[in-house]
Protein backbone atom coordinates (compact mmCIF):
# COMPACT_ATOMS: atom_id res chain seq x y z
CA UNK A 1 0.00 0.00 0.00
CA UNK A 2 1.34 3.46 -0.58
CA UNK A 3 1.56 6.63 1.71
CA UNK A 4 -1.42 8.04 0.39
CA UNK A 5 -4.23 8.40 2.86
CA UNK A 6 -6.74 5.40 1.99
CA UNK A 7 -10.06 4.27 1.97
CA UNK A 8 -11.71 0.68 1.85
CA UNK A 9 -15.52 0.89 0.68
CA UNK A 10 -17.88 -1.75 0.35
CA UNK A 11 -21.27 -2.25 -0.26
CA UNK A 12 -23.18 -5.92 0.44
CA UNK A 13 -23.22 -8.29 -2.04
CA UNK A 14 -26.59 -8.39 -4.22
CA UNK A 15 -27.97 -12.13 -4.31
CA UNK A 16 -28.25 -13.21 -7.89
CA UNK A 17 -31.95 -14.06 -8.22
CA UNK A 18 -33.54 -10.75 -8.08
CA UNK A 19 -33.13 -7.62 -10.54
CA UNK A 20 -31.23 -4.68 -9.66
CA UNK A 21 -34.04 -2.03 -7.87
CA UNK A 22 -34.05 1.02 -5.82
CA UNK A 23 -32.43 -0.12 -2.99
CA UNK A 24 -29.48 -1.94 -4.57
CA UNK A 25 -29.43 1.44 -6.12
CA UNK A 26 -29.89 3.76 -3.39
CA UNK A 27 -26.82 1.73 -1.50
CA UNK A 28 -24.30 1.91 -4.41
CA UNK A 29 -25.17 5.64 -4.77
CA UNK A 30 -23.59 5.84 -1.49
CA UNK A 31 -20.61 3.90 -1.74
CA UNK A 32 -19.92 5.54 -5.54
CA UNK A 33 -20.74 9.12 -3.76
CA UNK A 34 -18.37 8.81 -0.66
CA UNK A 35 -15.88 6.78 -2.93
CA UNK A 36 -15.46 9.77 -5.78
CA UNK A 37 -15.35 12.37 -2.71
CA UNK A 38 -12.67 10.39 -0.75
CA UNK A 39 -10.63 10.60 -3.99
CA UNK A 40 -11.69 13.65 -4.93
CA UNK A 41 -9.60 14.82 -1.59
CA UNK A 42 -6.76 12.86 -2.94
CA UNK A 43 -7.14 9.13 -1.16
CA UNK A 44 -6.45 6.01 -2.54
CA UNK A 45 -10.14 3.97 -2.80
CA UNK A 46 -10.37 0.60 -2.85
CA UNK A 47 -14.58 0.54 -3.92
CA UNK A 48 -16.19 -2.63 -3.28
CA UNK A 49 -19.50 -4.59 -4.61
CA UNK A 50 -20.36 -7.49 -6.19
CA UNK A 51 -22.65 -10.15 -6.17
CA UNK A 52 -23.93 -13.14 -3.48
CA UNK A 53 -24.14 -16.42 -5.76
CA UNK A 54 -24.59 -19.69 -3.49
CA UNK A 55 -27.07 -21.35 -1.60
CA UNK A 56 -30.61 -22.58 -1.33
CA UNK A 57 -32.67 -19.77 -3.00
CA UNK A 58 -30.05 -20.17 -5.98
CA UNK A 59 -30.49 -23.62 -6.31
CA UNK A 60 -34.32 -23.68 -6.33
CA UNK A 61 -34.74 -20.54 -8.36
CA UNK A 62 -32.43 -21.81 -10.92
CA UNK A 63 -34.54 -25.32 -10.79
CA UNK A 64 -38.00 -23.38 -11.33
CA UNK A 65 -36.24 -21.77 -14.42
CA UNK A 66 -34.36 -25.28 -15.81
CA UNK A 67 -31.05 -23.59 -15.70
CA UNK A 68 -27.52 -24.64 -13.60
CA UNK A 69 -27.12 -22.44 -10.65
CA UNK A 70 -23.58 -21.01 -12.62
CA UNK A 71 -25.41 -20.07 -15.75
CA UNK A 72 -28.21 -18.27 -13.39
CA UNK A 73 -25.68 -16.39 -11.26
CA UNK A 74 -23.85 -15.44 -14.87
CA UNK A 75 -26.71 -13.82 -16.12
CA UNK A 76 -27.37 -11.89 -12.76
CA UNK A 77 -23.93 -10.72 -12.62
CA UNK A 78 -24.04 -9.56 -15.82
CA UNK A 79 -27.22 -7.30 -15.24
CA UNK A 80 -25.90 -5.85 -11.93
CA UNK A 81 -23.07 -4.74 -13.76
CA UNK A 82 -25.01 -3.27 -16.97
CA UNK A 83 -27.41 -1.67 -14.06
CA UNK A 84 -24.26 0.16 -12.28
CA UNK A 85 -22.83 0.95 -15.38
CA UNK A 86 -25.82 2.78 -16.78
CA UNK A 87 -26.05 4.51 -13.50
CA UNK A 88 -22.85 5.32 -13.54
CA UNK A 89 -21.40 3.55 -10.13
CA UNK A 90 -17.47 3.42 -11.05
CA UNK A 91 -16.50 0.82 -8.90
CA UNK A 92 -12.79 -0.52 -8.23
CA UNK A 93 -14.05 -4.64 -7.98
CA UNK A 94 -16.89 -6.39 -8.49
CA UNK A 95 -16.78 -9.26 -6.60
CA UNK A 96 -18.62 -12.81 -7.03
CA UNK A 97 -18.75 -15.39 -4.67
CA UNK A 98 -18.61 -18.09 -7.01
CA UNK A 99 -15.00 -17.06 -8.12
CA UNK A 100 -12.09 -19.67 -7.50
CA UNK A 101 -10.09 -16.80 -5.44
CA UNK A 102 -13.14 -16.27 -2.68
CA UNK A 103 -13.32 -20.42 -3.00
CA UNK A 104 -10.15 -20.58 -1.43
CA UNK A 105 -10.47 -17.59 0.79
CA UNK A 106 -13.25 -19.28 2.67
CA UNK A 107 -11.91 -22.65 2.88
CA UNK A 108 -8.58 -20.92 4.46
CA UNK A 109 -10.98 -18.99 6.91
CA UNK A 110 -12.73 -21.83 7.80
CA UNK A 111 -9.72 -24.43 8.22
CA UNK A 112 -8.17 -21.46 10.60
CA UNK A 113 -11.18 -21.42 12.85
CA UNK A 114 -11.66 -25.28 12.98
CA UNK A 115 -7.88 -25.36 13.99
CA UNK A 116 -8.49 -23.18 16.62
CA UNK A 117 -11.14 -25.50 18.04
CA UNK A 118 -14.09 -22.58 17.20
CA UNK A 119 -16.39 -25.03 15.16
CA UNK A 120 -17.64 -28.24 16.34
CA UNK A 121 -20.68 -30.66 15.01
CA UNK A 122 -24.18 -31.17 16.67
CA UNK A 123 -28.10 -31.42 15.43
CA UNK A 124 -29.52 -28.42 14.53
CA UNK A 125 -33.57 -28.77 14.63
CA UNK A 126 -35.84 -25.75 14.44
CA UNK A 127 -37.51 -23.39 11.66
CA UNK A 128 -35.67 -22.60 8.89
CA UNK A 129 -36.54 -19.14 6.01
CA UNK A 130 -35.77 -20.43 2.66
CA UNK A 131 -35.44 -16.39 1.53
CA UNK A 132 -33.75 -15.05 4.03
CA UNK A 133 -31.76 -18.35 4.39
CA UNK A 134 -31.87 -17.99 8.37
CA UNK A 135 -32.87 -20.56 11.40
CA UNK A 136 -35.63 -19.01 13.92
CA UNK A 137 -36.83 -20.77 16.93
CA UNK A 138 -40.51 -21.47 18.06
CA UNK A 139 -40.73 -17.99 19.87
CA UNK A 140 -39.39 -15.72 16.96
CA UNK A 141 -41.79 -16.14 14.67
CA UNK A 142 -44.60 -14.64 14.03
CA UNK A 143 -48.19 -15.30 15.25
CA UNK A 144 -48.91 -17.30 11.98
CA UNK A 145 -46.04 -18.81 12.35
CA UNK A 146 -44.00 -17.24 9.75
CA UNK A 147 -40.46 -15.73 9.11
CA UNK A 148 -40.23 -12.91 11.32
CA UNK A 149 -38.01 -10.52 8.74
CA UNK A 150 -40.17 -11.52 5.52
CA UNK A 151 -43.54 -13.22 7.31
CA UNK A 152 -42.92 -16.15 4.00
CA UNK A 153 -43.22 -19.66 5.58
CA UNK A 154 -40.79 -21.41 7.28
CA UNK A 155 -39.87 -24.86 7.01
CA UNK A 156 -39.34 -26.83 10.05
CA UNK A 157 -35.60 -28.63 10.06
CA UNK A 158 -33.74 -31.46 11.69
CA UNK A 159 -30.03 -32.01 10.89
CA UNK A 160 -26.27 -32.31 11.21
CA UNK A 161 -24.63 -29.19 11.34
CA UNK A 162 -21.72 -27.68 11.97
CA UNK A 163 -21.31 -24.73 14.43
CA UNK A 164 -18.93 -21.42 15.43
CA UNK A 165 -18.46 -20.92 18.41
CA UNK A 166 -20.09 -17.44 18.13
CA UNK A 167 -21.20 -16.89 22.19
CA UNK A 168 -17.37 -16.82 22.97
CA UNK A 169 -16.82 -13.62 21.44
CA UNK A 170 -20.16 -12.20 23.18
CA UNK A 171 -18.48 -9.87 25.79
CA UNK A 172 -15.89 -9.17 23.63
CA UNK A 173 -17.87 -7.60 21.22
CA UNK A 174 -20.14 -6.01 23.60
CA UNK A 175 -16.88 -4.40 24.89
CA UNK A 176 -15.30 -3.36 21.54
CA UNK A 177 -19.10 -1.55 20.78
CA UNK A 178 -19.20 0.34 23.92
CA UNK A 179 -15.74 1.50 23.67
CA UNK A 180 -16.22 2.85 20.24
CA UNK A 181 -19.18 5.15 20.46
CA UNK A 182 -19.23 5.49 16.17
CA UNK A 183 -18.45 1.97 15.39
CA UNK A 184 -22.20 1.63 13.91
CA UNK A 185 -24.08 4.54 12.87
CA UNK A 186 -26.35 5.95 13.33
CA UNK A 187 -26.59 5.56 17.04
CA UNK A 188 -30.20 3.56 16.72
CA UNK A 189 -28.39 1.12 15.24
CA UNK A 190 -25.60 0.36 17.61
CA UNK A 191 -28.29 0.52 20.33
CA UNK A 192 -30.41 -2.27 18.46
CA UNK A 193 -27.19 -4.47 18.11
CA UNK A 194 -26.70 -3.61 21.49
CA UNK A 195 -29.75 -4.55 22.78
CA UNK A 196 -29.62 -7.59 21.06
CA UNK A 197 -26.63 -8.75 22.64
CA UNK A 198 -28.17 -8.09 26.27
CA UNK A 199 -29.72 -12.06 25.90
CA UNK A 200 -27.46 -14.61 25.91
CA UNK A 201 -25.68 -15.30 21.92
CA UNK A 202 -26.22 -18.57 20.53
CA UNK A 203 -23.53 -20.30 18.21
CA UNK A 204 -23.99 -19.82 14.71
CA UNK A 205 -24.44 -22.62 12.22
CA UNK A 206 -22.00 -22.17 9.63
CA UNK A 207 -23.02 -25.20 6.91
CA UNK A 208 -25.78 -27.00 5.56
CA UNK A 209 -25.26 -30.92 4.52
CA UNK A 210 -25.11 -31.06 0.74
CA UNK A 211 -27.73 -33.96 0.74
CA UNK A 212 -29.96 -30.77 1.15
CA UNK A 213 -28.27 -28.33 -0.42
CA UNK A 214 -25.43 -28.59 -2.85
CA UNK A 215 -24.79 -25.18 -4.28
CA UNK A 216 -22.16 -23.63 -1.98
CA UNK A 217 -18.64 -24.16 -0.93
CA UNK A 218 -17.49 -27.37 0.31
CA UNK A 219 -15.87 -26.99 4.15
CA UNK A 220 -12.32 -28.11 4.04
CA UNK A 221 -12.75 -30.53 6.85
CA UNK A 222 -15.78 -31.82 5.75
CA UNK A 223 -16.73 -32.00 2.07
CA UNK A 224 -20.32 -33.04 3.15
CA UNK A 225 -21.23 -30.11 3.82
CA UNK A 226 -21.46 -26.81 2.07
CA UNK A 227 -20.82 -23.49 3.98
CA UNK A 228 -23.56 -21.19 5.24
CA UNK A 229 -24.28 -18.75 2.32
CA UNK A 230 -24.30 -15.70 5.15
CA UNK A 231 -20.43 -16.66 6.43
CA UNK A 232 -19.49 -17.44 2.29
CA UNK A 233 -20.92 -13.77 1.58
CA UNK A 234 -18.85 -12.16 4.47
CA UNK A 235 -15.90 -13.11 3.70
CA UNK A 236 -15.89 -11.63 0.39
CA UNK A 237 -15.16 -8.27 2.42
CA UNK A 238 -11.55 -10.36 3.39
CA UNK A 239 -11.19 -11.91 -0.30
CA UNK A 240 -11.05 -8.40 -2.14
CA UNK A 241 -8.88 -6.66 0.28
CA UNK A 242 -6.20 -9.25 -0.49
CA UNK A 243 -5.45 -9.96 3.74
CA UNK A 244 -5.23 -13.67 3.04
CA UNK A 245 -3.66 -15.88 0.88
CA UNK A 246 -5.07 -18.82 -0.46
CA UNK A 247 -1.61 -19.80 -2.08
CA UNK A 248 -0.53 -21.15 1.82
CA UNK A 249 -3.23 -23.14 2.65
CA UNK A 250 -2.06 -25.47 5.01
CA UNK A 251 -0.63 -22.47 7.46
CA UNK A 252 -1.16 -19.61 9.27
CA UNK A 253 0.69 -17.15 7.25
CA UNK A 254 -1.85 -15.69 5.27
CA UNK A 255 -3.53 -14.00 8.45
CA UNK A 256 -0.92 -12.96 10.23
CA UNK A 257 0.02 -9.55 8.47
CA UNK A 258 -2.77 -7.39 7.00
CA UNK A 259 -0.61 -4.20 6.75
CA UNK A 260 0.08 -5.15 2.93
CA UNK A 261 -3.64 -5.46 2.29
CA UNK A 262 -6.80 -2.96 2.35
CA UNK A 263 -8.41 -4.87 5.56
CA UNK A 264 -9.12 -3.93 7.46
CA UNK A 265 -12.05 -2.00 6.17
CA UNK A 266 -13.01 1.46 6.35
CA UNK A 267 -16.55 1.40 5.95
CA UNK A 268 -19.47 -1.50 5.85
CA UNK A 269 -22.57 -0.11 4.19
CA UNK A 270 -25.49 -2.14 4.24
CA UNK A 271 -29.43 -1.80 4.87
CA UNK A 272 -30.55 -2.09 8.27
CA UNK A 273 -32.17 -5.30 7.58
CA UNK A 274 -28.98 -7.06 7.67
CA UNK A 275 -27.37 -5.33 10.40
CA UNK A 276 -26.80 -8.39 12.78
CA UNK A 277 -24.86 -10.35 9.95
CA UNK A 278 -22.38 -7.77 9.67
CA UNK A 279 -22.52 -6.05 13.21
CA UNK A 280 -22.32 -9.77 15.49
CA UNK A 281 -21.95 -12.33 13.07
CA UNK A 282 -19.27 -11.01 10.86
CA UNK A 283 -17.17 -9.36 14.18
CA UNK A 284 -17.39 -12.66 16.14
CA UNK A 285 -15.51 -14.50 13.21
CA UNK A 286 -13.23 -11.87 12.36
CA UNK A 287 -12.52 -12.33 16.59
CA UNK A 288 -12.66 -15.64 16.09
CA UNK A 289 -9.76 -15.80 13.11
CA UNK A 290 -7.44 -13.20 14.86
CA UNK A 291 -7.92 -10.82 12.26
CA UNK A 292 -9.12 -6.85 12.60
CA UNK A 293 -12.19 -5.86 12.81
CA UNK A 294 -13.96 -3.27 10.03
CA UNK A 295 -13.69 0.52 11.13
CA UNK A 296 -17.18 1.29 10.79
CA UNK A 297 -20.76 0.07 9.91
CA UNK A 298 -23.31 2.48 7.93
CA UNK A 299 -26.49 0.76 8.21
CA UNK A 300 -28.99 2.68 6.09
CA UNK A 301 -32.91 3.01 6.60
CA UNK A 302 -34.92 1.20 3.98
CA UNK A 303 -36.81 3.21 0.84
CA UNK A 304 -40.96 2.87 1.57
CA UNK A 305 -43.92 3.38 -0.53
CA UNK A 306 -46.28 5.08 1.23
CA UNK A 307 -45.78 3.49 5.07
CA UNK A 308 -45.22 0.18 3.05
CA UNK A 309 -41.37 -1.11 3.20
CA UNK A 310 -40.08 -1.65 -0.61
CA UNK A 311 -40.18 -4.85 -1.42
CA UNK A 312 -40.53 -7.60 -4.62
CA UNK A 313 -42.73 -9.42 -2.69
CA UNK A 314 -45.56 -6.45 -2.50
CA UNK A 315 -45.12 -5.42 -5.97
CA UNK A 316 -43.96 -1.83 -5.36
CA UNK A 317 -40.54 -1.99 -5.98
CA UNK A 318 -39.42 1.12 -8.18
CA UNK A 319 -36.81 0.77 -11.10
CA UNK A 320 -34.40 2.79 -10.96
CA UNK A 321 -33.56 2.61 -14.77
CA UNK A 322 -37.14 3.71 -15.39
CA UNK A 323 -36.64 6.41 -13.88
CA UNK A 324 -33.14 7.42 -15.50
CA UNK A 325 -35.04 6.97 -18.99
CA UNK A 326 -36.82 10.37 -18.37
CA UNK A 327 -34.84 12.04 -16.28
CA UNK A 328 -31.52 11.31 -16.20
CA UNK A 329 -28.62 9.52 -14.47
CA UNK A 330 -27.68 12.52 -12.11
CA UNK A 331 -31.05 13.23 -11.04
CA UNK A 332 -31.77 9.98 -9.64
CA UNK A 333 -28.46 9.54 -8.16
CA UNK A 334 -29.16 13.21 -6.46
CA UNK A 335 -32.95 12.10 -5.38
CA UNK A 336 -31.87 9.22 -3.75
CA UNK A 337 -28.69 10.80 -2.00
CA UNK A 338 -30.93 14.34 -1.14
CA UNK A 339 -33.72 13.04 0.13
CA UNK A 340 -33.08 9.98 2.56
CA UNK A 341 -31.58 11.68 5.52
CA UNK A 342 -28.08 9.02 6.01
CA UNK A 343 -29.22 6.23 8.02
CA UNK A 344 -32.91 6.83 8.22
CA UNK A 345 -35.79 5.71 6.32
CA UNK A 346 -37.08 7.52 3.33
CA UNK A 347 -40.83 7.49 1.72
CA UNK A 348 -40.33 7.29 -1.90
CA UNK A 349 -43.45 9.40 -4.31
CA UNK A 350 -43.32 10.87 -7.47
CA UNK A 351 -44.33 14.19 -6.01
CA UNK A 352 -40.96 13.89 -3.85
CA UNK A 353 -39.09 13.54 -6.47
CA UNK A 354 -39.90 16.13 -8.65
CA UNK A 355 -39.07 19.05 -5.58
CA UNK A 356 -36.31 17.34 -5.62
CA UNK A 357 -35.49 17.75 -9.49
CA UNK A 358 -36.96 21.46 -9.16
CA UNK A 359 -33.96 22.24 -6.91
CA UNK A 360 -31.29 20.83 -9.86
CA UNK A 361 -33.61 22.87 -12.64
CA UNK A 362 -34.62 25.84 -11.11
CA UNK A 363 -31.49 27.03 -8.34
CA UNK A 364 -28.02 24.83 -9.61
CA UNK A 365 -29.25 24.57 -13.04
CA UNK A 366 -31.02 28.17 -13.66
CA UNK A 367 -27.58 29.21 -11.78
CA UNK A 368 -25.19 27.93 -14.29
CA UNK A 369 -27.29 29.13 -17.23
CA UNK A 370 -27.43 32.95 -16.27
CA UNK A 371 -23.76 33.13 -15.46
CA UNK A 372 -22.38 31.68 -18.34
CA UNK A 373 -24.89 33.70 -20.61
CA UNK A 374 -23.88 36.60 -19.05
CA UNK A 375 -20.07 36.34 -19.65
CA UNK A 376 -20.90 35.07 -23.56
CA UNK A 377 -23.06 38.80 -23.41
CA UNK A 378 -21.43 40.56 -21.47
CA UNK A 379 -17.53 39.57 -22.27
CA UNK A 380 -17.70 37.76 -25.67
CA UNK A 381 -17.25 34.32 -23.53
CA UNK A 382 -13.82 34.88 -22.01
CA UNK A 383 -13.06 35.20 -18.21
CA UNK A 384 -12.01 38.21 -17.69
CA UNK A 385 -9.28 38.44 -15.61
CA UNK A 386 -10.74 39.55 -11.91
CA UNK A 387 -9.90 38.17 -8.29
CA UNK A 388 -13.53 36.95 -8.54
CA UNK A 389 -13.68 37.03 -4.45
CA UNK A 390 -17.23 38.11 -4.24
CA UNK A 391 -18.43 35.25 -2.04
CA UNK A 392 -15.46 34.64 -0.75
CA UNK A 393 -16.43 33.79 2.98
CA UNK A 394 -19.34 31.74 1.52
CA UNK A 395 -17.26 29.29 -0.40
CA UNK A 396 -14.85 28.49 2.51
CA UNK A 397 -17.70 28.18 4.72
CA UNK A 398 -19.55 25.78 2.61
CA UNK A 399 -16.28 24.01 1.97
CA UNK A 400 -15.99 23.60 5.65
CA UNK A 401 -19.65 22.27 6.53
CA UNK A 402 -19.43 20.08 3.42
CA UNK A 403 -16.50 18.57 4.31
CA UNK A 404 -17.75 17.86 8.26
CA UNK A 405 -21.03 16.48 6.96
CA UNK A 406 -19.32 14.10 4.68
CA UNK A 407 -17.17 12.42 7.49
CA UNK A 408 -19.42 11.90 9.47
CA UNK A 409 -21.73 10.35 6.88
CA UNK A 410 -24.58 12.82 6.45
CA UNK A 411 -24.80 13.18 2.89
CA UNK A 412 -27.62 14.71 2.56
CA UNK A 413 -26.39 17.50 4.80
CA UNK A 414 -23.50 17.87 2.90
CA UNK A 415 -25.31 18.70 -0.65
CA UNK A 416 -28.25 20.88 1.25
CA UNK A 417 -24.55 22.84 2.14
CA UNK A 418 -23.64 23.01 -1.60
CA UNK A 419 -27.35 23.36 -2.82
CA UNK A 420 -27.30 26.56 -0.37
CA UNK A 421 -24.56 27.88 -2.31
CA UNK A 422 -26.09 27.84 -5.39
CA UNK A 423 -29.50 29.66 -3.95
CA UNK A 424 -26.56 32.34 -2.13
CA UNK A 425 -25.23 32.44 -5.57
CA UNK A 426 -28.62 32.88 -7.14
CA UNK A 427 -28.91 35.91 -4.31
CA UNK A 428 -25.65 37.38 -5.56
CA UNK A 429 -26.60 38.64 -8.81
CA UNK A 430 -30.03 40.12 -8.14
CA UNK A 431 -27.84 41.69 -5.36
CA UNK A 432 -24.91 42.77 -8.22
CA UNK A 433 -27.30 43.61 -10.91
CA UNK A 434 -24.70 43.00 -13.72
CA UNK A 435 -27.05 43.46 -16.16
CA UNK A 436 -26.86 47.11 -15.03
CA UNK A 437 -23.66 47.29 -14.55
CA UNK A 438 -22.87 46.24 -18.28
CA UNK A 439 -24.54 49.15 -19.08
CA UNK A 440 -21.82 51.70 -17.67
CA UNK A 441 -18.24 51.57 -18.85
CA UNK A 442 -16.68 52.90 -15.90
CA UNK A 443 -17.91 50.06 -13.70
CA UNK A 444 -16.03 47.29 -16.23
CA UNK A 445 -14.30 46.24 -12.95
CA UNK A 446 -17.30 46.00 -11.00
CA UNK A 447 -18.70 43.95 -13.24
CA UNK A 448 -15.76 41.39 -14.40
CA UNK A 449 -15.41 40.83 -10.33
CA UNK A 450 -19.20 40.01 -10.60
CA UNK A 451 -18.88 37.49 -13.09
CA UNK A 452 -15.54 35.96 -12.40
CA UNK A 453 -16.90 35.19 -8.96
CA UNK A 454 -19.61 33.60 -10.70
CA UNK A 455 -17.65 31.37 -12.38
CA UNK A 456 -15.43 30.58 -9.60
CA UNK A 457 -18.39 29.39 -7.57
CA UNK A 458 -19.67 27.33 -10.24
CA UNK A 459 -16.21 25.68 -10.03
CA UNK A 460 -16.43 25.07 -6.54
CA UNK A 461 -19.92 23.34 -7.05
CA UNK A 462 -18.88 21.34 -9.83
CA UNK A 463 -16.20 20.17 -7.37
CA UNK A 464 -18.46 19.64 -4.72
CA UNK A 465 -21.47 18.25 -6.76
CA UNK A 466 -19.23 15.76 -8.76
CA UNK A 467 -19.07 12.57 -6.27
CA UNK A 468 -23.06 12.24 -6.58
CA UNK A 469 -23.73 13.90 -9.93
CA UNK A 470 -19.99 13.27 -12.34
CA UNK A 471 -22.05 13.55 -15.33
CA UNK A 472 -23.77 16.70 -15.21
CA UNK A 473 -20.37 18.40 -13.21
CA UNK A 474 -18.48 17.20 -16.22
CA UNK A 475 -20.49 19.10 -18.44
CA UNK A 476 -20.72 22.03 -16.08
CA UNK A 477 -16.69 21.71 -16.22
CA UNK A 478 -16.48 22.05 -19.85
CA UNK A 479 -18.92 24.67 -20.09
CA UNK A 480 -16.99 26.85 -17.69
CA UNK A 481 -13.76 26.05 -19.81
CA UNK A 482 -12.10 24.44 -17.45
CA UNK A 483 -10.01 20.57 -18.48
CA UNK A 484 -11.94 19.12 -16.50
CA UNK A 485 -14.01 18.92 -12.88
CA UNK A 486 -11.58 20.50 -9.92
CA UNK A 487 -10.07 19.08 -7.07
CA UNK A 488 -11.66 20.21 -3.73
CA UNK A 489 -8.55 21.83 -3.22
CA UNK A 490 -7.95 23.12 -6.67
CA UNK A 491 -12.02 24.61 -6.75
CA UNK A 492 -11.39 26.72 -3.49
CA UNK A 493 -8.42 29.14 -6.23
CA UNK A 494 -9.49 31.96 -8.00
CA UNK A 495 -8.70 30.80 -12.19
CA UNK A 496 -5.39 31.34 -12.96
CA UNK A 497 -6.05 31.89 -16.77
CA UNK A 498 -9.26 33.26 -19.05
CA UNK A 499 -10.78 30.42 -20.42
CA UNK A 500 -13.41 30.45 -22.96
CA UNK A 501 -16.99 29.59 -21.81
CA UNK A 502 -19.79 27.85 -23.56
CA UNK A 503 -22.74 29.95 -23.22
CA UNK A 504 -26.04 27.60 -23.60
CA UNK A 505 -25.66 25.02 -21.05
CA UNK A 506 -29.42 23.49 -20.05
CA UNK A 507 -28.19 21.14 -16.96
CA UNK A 508 -31.30 20.37 -16.18
CA UNK A 509 -34.41 20.90 -18.18
CA UNK A 510 -37.61 22.68 -16.75
CA UNK A 511 -39.75 19.30 -15.40
CA UNK A 512 -42.62 19.61 -17.32
CA UNK A 513 -40.14 19.91 -20.30
CA UNK A 514 -38.75 16.94 -19.77
CA UNK A 515 -42.70 15.32 -19.73
CA UNK A 516 -43.47 17.47 -22.59
CA UNK A 517 -40.81 15.65 -23.96
CA UNK A 518 -41.15 12.12 -23.07
CA UNK A 519 -45.07 12.66 -24.18
CA UNK A 520 -43.85 13.66 -27.47
CA UNK A 521 -40.93 10.61 -27.72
Amino acid sequence: MSDLPRTYLTTPIYYATGEPHIGHAYTSFLADTLARYHRQTGASVLFLTGTDEHGQKIQEEATRRGVEPQKLCDEMAARFRQAWAELDIEYDRFIRTTEEEHRQVVRSFLRRLHRRDLIYRDTYQGWYCVHEERYWTEKDLTPEGNCPDCNRPVREIEEQNYFFRMSRYQEELIRHIESNADWIVPEVRRNEVLGFLQNPLSDLSISRPRTRLRWGIPLPFDEDHVTYVWVDALINYLTASGAIRPDRPEGDEGFDDVSGSWWPADLHLIGKDILTTHAVYWPTLLLGAGLPLPRRILAHGWWTVGRDKMSKSLGNVVDPLALREQFGTDAVRWYLMREMPTGGDASYTPERFLIRYDELANVLGNLASRALSMIGRYREGVLPQAAGVGLEDEIRETLASFHQSMESLRLHEALGAAMDLARVANGYVEATEPWALAKNPERADELNEVLSTLHRTLGVLAALLFPVMPGKMRELAAALGLEGVPSLEESVRSTPLAPRVSAGLRLFPKADKVAADAGGA
